[in-house]
């Protein structure tokens, strides 16, 4: 049987010793942050990630773009030429043209490598969803899980995989024209703070709104002991915006609430963040249903 290696980018916000550990190979993605260019790596090597968010607190402005076709060519081609297949997790096909566009590079790179197998899986996750989603293929990978298998898995178990959040400025959300002004102006005045998940198509769906910060905590402890199964048996990821007592909190309240095998707790990286923002949390499980 080939070696094959687990491709994915930034987006997932995993810490980068845990992809280090699991060989997971992490293709940086662009951003722009008041005007300036930089690749987000998981090891924060051209941007500290708490210098991300206070630009962002003072009015910056952040931009990102999807990997481009050439990117993922040069990516793939090397490992390729070590004669390593490549299982590709994706960024929500919902939410950006990443997916597509790996698709375009795979086409190409088949007729060049028609000995050489090319999986493209859209996660239809986002964040530390989609870091979820290729750690645990990671750990198949070291069970023994051929390529194929890992393959049939991921699509069998995508849509298992829940996200639930809030934000803590409905601003950023309206700039990604995710909530209109109006609801925007009103929710900050009314101190209202939307609870979000990512549904089937891997779009951000708003879901409920409740009055406050920590009842908008209190709300994603209640969607996971709805939905979550096996807890005892997962690691549940949490994410923040540079907001890491508030993620502290949710996982302190998880776990008076149900019996977890372990939490990773992370910052939501530039790209995610410049949509998301300052303050928010972000929780990711496997479950009956999304």
């Amino acid at each position: 049987m080939r070696n094959y290696v687990i491709v994915t980018e930034t987006t997932t916000d995993l810490p980068d010793e845990i992809a280090k550990d699991l060989d997971i190979r992490v293709i940086p993605m662009a951003f722009e942050l008041d005007g300036k260019s930089y690749y987000n790596y998981l090891d924060e090597r051209e941007l500290d990630i708490h210098e991300f968010y206070e630009t962002l607190r003072k009015g910056g402005k952040s931009v990102t773009s999807l990997i481009n076709t050439e990117v993922f060519m040069n990516f793939f081609e090397p490992i390729l030429n070590e004669g390593c297949d490549i299982l590709y997790i994706s960024f929500s096909s919902g939410l950006s043209g990443t997916y597509n566009a790996s698709l375009l590079a795979i086409d190409e790179l088949k007729e060049k490598y028609p000995e050489s197998k090319i999986f493209s899986v859209d996660s239809r996750c986002a964040s530390l969803g989609e870091g979820l989603l290729v750690y645990n293929a990671a750990l198949k990978k070291e069970e023994g899980l051929s390529i194929d298998e890992l393959y049939e898995w991921l699509n069998d178990n995508v849509l298992k995989l829940c996200h639930w959040f809030t934000v803590d400025d409905l601003n950023h959300l309206k700039r990604g024209g995710r909530v209109s002004a109006i609801s925007a102006a009103i929710g900050t005045a009314l101190n209202v703070k939307p609870v979000l998940h990512v549904d089937n198509e891997g779009k951000l769906i708003p879901i409920e709104k409740v009055r406050g910060r920590k009842k908008s905590l209190i709300a994603l402890a209640d969607r996971m002991l709805e939905t979550c199964t096996n807890p005892e048996e997962q690691t549940i990821f949490i994410g923040h915006g540079d907001a890491i007592e508030d993620a502290e909190y949710l996982a302190q309240l998880i776990k008076e609430r149900m019996n977890v095998k372990d939490f990773v707790i992370n910052p939501i990286g530039p790209v995610i963040g410049s949509h998301s923002g300052p303050g928010t949390i972000a929780l990711f499980f496997f479950g009956t249903e999304r």
